[in-house]
Order: structure tokens, then sequence, then C-alpha cells
């Protein structure tokens, strides 16, 4: 799977912060609760399996790459959500 760097990381997290500073209690909590749909990751499944074996497409490697970047941008809120139910928990 392609990795993001830690500044890729840490830069998305910094610009995602006023974002994070919005969340109500209650989207944070869907947020963290938020998963693919089944269809979505046996594609990503797929699409891994392909990439440790060497034998993705160009086009799927383009398609993999999109994935591997939402997921990041996925954590990166999904980590800002936890940090908002630690000291604004779901009533």
């Amino acid at each position: 799977m392609p990795q993001t760097s830690d500044y890729t990381t840490t830069f998305l997290a910094r610009l995602l912060k006023p974002i994070g500073l919005c969340l109500t209690a209650e989207v944070a909590q869907a947020l963290v609760n938020l998963r693919a749909d089944p269809s979505v990751q046996n594609r990503l499944d797929e699409l891994a399996d392909k990439s440790t074996e060497g034998t993705l497409t160009e086009d799927e490697q383009v398609e993999y790459e999109a994935y591997v970047h939402a997921l990041d941008f996925i954590a990166v809120l999904q980590s800002q959500a936890r940090n908002v139910l630690s000291y604004r928990p779901v009533s």
C-alpha cells in the first residue's frame, strides 16, 4: 500500500484542525463509526492484494492511490473526532 509521509499527515491534520473544532459530539461519533461499505472494502482489498503481488495495472494504481489518500483524510478526521469525544462526550 502506498504510504503517506508523516509530513503529509501532519500537514493534513493542521489543515483540518478548524473542522475538528466545529464538530459536535454527535457528528464526532458518526465520524468515528464511519466504515467503508462492503463493495468499497472488497475493491480496496482486491487492489491491496494486487499491489502486494506487484500486479496492479496503471489504472488500478491510480485508483488505489486515490483510495489511500481518501482513507488518510478520513483517518485524520476520525482522530480529531476522537479528540472531541474525549472532552465532549455524546449525551
